[in-house]
């Protein structure tokens, strides 16, 4: 392996930064979305057999 430890560790925090880009993104995209009472959501998957 012909990598140096700063390549391996930039690497990591370019794939950590990409992934909370993400997870920012799914966020923006839902924040239009209703929000739930816990209970119902919970009533819900047992209906549906869910848990």
């Amino acid at each position: 392996m012909d990598r140096s430890l700063s390549d391996l560790v930039n690497e990591a925090v370019q794939l950590s930064l990409a992934d909370d880009a993400e997870d920012l993104a799914a966020f923006k995209q839902r924040s239009r979305e209703p929000n739930l009472p816990f209970e119902d959501v919970v009533k819900d998957l047992k209906r549906r057999g869910k848990i």
